[in-house]
């Protein structure tokens, strides 16, 4: 990978970085807690309840995403950066330009379970 690529790539992480940051923030504020003296009816308050267990699971994915970028921010300047770690080949620069926290090739990440 060229250090322009990699250029390309680290504002990229920069970028997804500072969004997962704003999504987090939002989606913080969607599952607090819901007041049980809330003016909610029966049904719209289980509504609630599981919009907000929606919202939990988006929660715990974007702080796990925004983890790996954070990861890769850090490795990105490191000569295994961009190398799968399963079969030790270059994991190609479209991949890493969608997911650059990408550890696997695409061969790799389709066939790990």
């Amino acid at each position: 990978m060229t250090k322009q690529e990699k250029e390309i790539i680290k504002e990229k992480i920069d970028i997804d970085i500072e969004l997962l940051k704003a999504q987090i923030a939002t989606l913080e504020e969607k599952v607090k807690p819901i007041a049980p003296d809330c003016g909610l009816g029966r049904l719209t308050r289980l509504e609630a309840m599981e919009e907000q267990d929606v919202n939990n699971k988006i929660l715990n994915e974007a702080r796990l995403r925004l983890t790996r970028l954070n990861n890769a921010l850090q490795r990105i300047d490191k000569p295994m950066f961009g190398i799968c770690i399963k079969c030790e080949e270059v994991i190609g620069v479209g991949r890493m330009s969608v997911r650059p926290e990408s550890v696997r090739c695409v061969e790799c990440a389709n066939h790990s379970y």
